[in-house]
Order: structure tokens, then C-alpha cells, then sequence
């Protein structure tokens, strides 16, 4: 385990770092940051919507999810141009970049245009299913934009203001990426969003089998034990998990049966992260309430209520979790565990797959399994997780609770504080 420990520490954890300070990675994840009130916007109208089951009265507010949720891939196209160019110091020409991203990512819909003049989109090629092609666009526009920056029309001596060197400077690279959008669609009759699908179906299918399911989930936790954030994965996950909720939306909207398991609602509203990722709560419960050393039973009270609301780097960088291998091996079991154990319950239909879109991850649990999988069996199978869960922190717990039981009663043994029964004043040891 040391070995493991001091080789993720010197030498896993500073490539990956690297990886992740990378311009391109980092506008994708900031684009993705962005859009992210957009996306919470359509789980309140999921919360809102619950009414409809209730009252016929209650207005229909799926519009505003259609353009706020509906819209994603449109959104990345436009961001990730404006946060490229802000990070390599272009900032004069965020807006012309933006706006080339969302003017390709349009063209490469293959729109269609009639003869009264009407331009055709189909509205599924916007939302979280053409969120690759709103990548690709905005980092091909990207590409384009950071390289043309270099060059210049004007000398640096040039009086001419600004925005008019923007104006000129920008038109051969908008030019160039307009024109790559017309050879694709117009003259080669690409279908790039079509293709993006076919591309990425080997990946969507490995993310929604047992074993990405399960795995995906694993090497997040994994890397936050090592104090990584599992937000290493976002940028390639999340696309993954919203294409996911939302074939799911569209299959009972056309009268089928959902089929995605790896969704942002399955594992971080449903059934998983319960705490947090790694499943927390239990422990965290037990830290406030049972453990016998004052550390822990402080840091378990503190942590209490942000893990409640599913905030759980108090506990695992205060217990500590992270880089301790007493509390690292049941981390890893509840990543791997609870996982596959929901798999299995909704593949057998034990309970209802989330067909909603709802990423409020701070709604506690179970309130928000019953959002997602409304019914008894969805808090059924929570109540089973929970329980799972909990058993697999308590031996690790009482094992570590002891260790630093023992560290106390020797620090304050040191001091001089230790009681004839051998046991810690509360107040001093605090």
C-alpha cells in the first residue's frame, strides 16, 4: 500500500496534473462549468414539474427546459472559442471566436432550407446528444483562431484602433473555418453529427455496460482518494452521462422503456454517491455519534451537515480519507459495491430508472431518489445501499477509531493529562 501511495503521490498525480492545467482540456471544462446553471435550470423544472402529476391546473414549463437544457451543444460551441482565446491571452478576439464556434456547430447540423425561406434544424442535434459535435466545432474553431492570432495584417506600429485590427485580422480565420463547414455539409454531404453518433457509439456503449458503469465510477473515487478530484474525468465523462439522461427522456417520451444506467441522476441522485462520492454519510454519521476518539467524533460532527447536502471533501481530507489506507480500502469498496448493485437492481427492474433530467447533487438523500425513481422500490433499494454501505465503513471505522484513540491518550499521557483509567479528558484532548 505504500508503495501504491508514494507512487501515485510523486509520480502519477503531476502528470495528471499536467494533463489537466492543458489549455484545451481546461476550456473544456470551463465551457462545461458555464453551461452548468443552464443544465441546473432544467432539474428545478424537473422539482417544479412533479406538480403535473397532481394538478391538472399547473402550467407546463417544458419550454424553458427545451432552451435552457435543449440547448447545450450550441452553448459549448460558443464557449470553448471564448475560453481558448482567454487563456493564450486573446482576449480581443473572444467574441469573434465565440461566435465562428456557434456559426460552424449550426452549419455542421445540416440544416435545411425551403422555398419560403425557412431554415430547418432538428432540435435534437442542440442538446446534450450533439454535445460532441459542439466540441468539436468550438476546438476546431479553436485551433484556427489561436493560430491565426500570431499573424497580422498591420505593423505594430499601426495607429489603426483595435477593434478594427480585430475586424481584419479575424476575417481569413473565420473565413477558413466557414468555408472547411461548407466543404463538410455542402460539398462532401458529411453529416458530421450523424457521424459523431456512429464514432462515439463503442464508447457510449462501454460507459453504459456493467463494467464501465461500475469501472467509471471506481476510478473517480480511486483518484480522489489520492486527492485527485474526480473532475479529472469530466470533460469526457459528463457528455457520456448527459447523452445518457437524455436518450432516456426521449425513449419515454416516445411511449419506451429507459435504458441508460450511467447518468448523472442514477449515480449522484439516486442511488450512489450517498454523501458524496464513495458514499460518506454512513461514515460520517458514525464518526459524530460512535467513534470514541474526540478527533473524529469533532471532525465527524463538523462534516455532519455538508454531507447531508453531499459535500464530502471535510471528511475525506479531514478524517482523513485520502492517503490513508485504513480508510482508502473501504473508500474503494463502496465505489465498487453500491455501483454494481444498483446496476443489478434496475436491470432486473427492482426499481425504476431515472427518466429526468436532475443534477441538483446537493439534494439530500433520499429526497432525491425519489425525484428521480419516484416510488417505494427506488427508497427500498436506497435503504439497501445505505445499509451496504454502512457496513462496509464500520469495521475499518472501529479500526481506526482505536489508532487514534491510542494517539491521543499518548499525546496527552505526554502532557501529563492522562486520568488514572487511562482514558482522555474530552476538553484538554480537544
Amino acid at each position: 500500500m505504500n508503495r501504491l501511495v508514494n507512487y501515485m503521490n510523486d509520480s502519477f498525480a503531476p502528470k495528471v496534473n499536467r494533463l489537466t492545467r492543458n489549455d484545451w482540456v481546461r476550456s473544456i471544462q470551463d465551457s462545461i462549468m458555464a453551461v452548468m446553471p443552464l443544465i441546473l435550470i432544467g432539474s428545478l423544472i424537473t422539482l417544479i414539474s412533479i406538480l403535473n402529476e397532481y394538478a391538472d391546473w399547473w402550467p407546463d414549463f417544458s419550454g424553458i427546459n427545451r432552451f435552457s437544457f435543449g440547448l447545450i451543444g450550441l452553448f459549448i460551441a460558443f464557449l470553448v472559442p471564448f475560453y481558448m482565446m482567454e487563456r493564450r491571452g486573446h482576449r480581443d478576439r473572444r467574441l469573434v471566436a465565440s461566435a465562428t464556434g456557434a456559426a460552424v456547430f449550426l452549419y455542421l447540423l445540416s440544416p435545411t432550407f425551403s422555398e419560403a425561406g425557412e431554415i430547418i434544424f432538428l432540435f435534437e442535434r442542440f442538446g446534450a446528444t450533439g454535445i460532441f459535435a459542439g466540441l468539436i466545432a468550438g476546438l476546431a474553431v479553436s485551433a484556427v483562431m489561436v493560430l491565426s492570432a500570431r499573424l497580422s495584417l498591420f505593423k505594430k506600429s499601426t495607429t489603426m484602433p483595435d477593434f478594427i485590427i480585430v475586424w481584419f485580422d479575424s476575417i481569413l480565420p473565420i473565413m477558413a473555418c466557414l468555408v472547411g463547414a461548407w466543404l463538410t455539409v455542402d460539398v462532401f454531404g458529411g453529416d458530421v453529427f450523424a457521424g459523431l453518433v456512429t464514432a462515439f457509439e463503442p464508447l457510449t456503449a462501454i460507459a453504459q455496460s456493467f463494467w464501465g458503469f461500475v469501472l467509471i465510477y471506481f476510478i473517480g473515487a480511486f483518484l480522489y482518494s489520492f486527492g485527485m478530484s474526480a473532475w479529472i474525468m469530466f470533460p469526457l465523462i459528463y457528455p457520456l452521462q448527459l447523452q445518457g439522461i437524455q436518450e432516456n427522456v426521449e425513449l419515454v417520451a416516445s411511449g419506451q422503456d429507459p435504458t441508460n444506467f450511467n447518468t448523472y441522476e442514477v449515480l449522484y441522485s439516486g442511488w450512489v454517491a450517498i454523501g458524496g462520492v464513495g458514499a460518506t454519510l454512513p461514515l460520517v454519521i458514525m464518526m459524530a455519534f460512535m467513534a470514541r476518539s474526540q478527533r473524529l467524533k469533532a471532525i465527524g460532527r463538523v462534516s455532519l451537515v455538508p454531507s447531508v447536502f453531499n459535500i464530502n471533501e471535510p471528511v475525506v481530507f479531514g478524517a482523513p480519507i485520502a492517503f490513508n489506507p485504513i480508510l482508502m480500502v473501504p473508500f474503494w469498496i463502496n465505489s465498487i459495491l453500491p455501483p454494481a448493485l444498483v446496476y443489478g437492481a434496475l436491470s432486473w427492474g427492482l426499481a425504476d430508472i431515472p427518466s429526468k433530467v436532475y443534477q441538483l447533487w446537493y439534494t439530500p438523500f433520499p429526497i432525491s431518489t425519489w425525484i428521480v425513481s419516484p416510488g417505494v422500490a427506488g427508497l427500498l433499494l436506497f435503504a439497501v445501499i445505505f445499509a451496504l454501505s454502512t457496513a462496509v465503513w464500520l469495521p475499518f471505522l472501529r479500526v481506526y477509531d482505536l489508532q487514534v484513540l491510542d494517539e491521543e491518550r499518548a499525546e496527552a499521557a505526554a502532557a501529563g493529562l492522562t486520568r488514572v483509567d487511562g482514558s482522555v479528558p474530552a476538553a484538554e484532548s480537544l
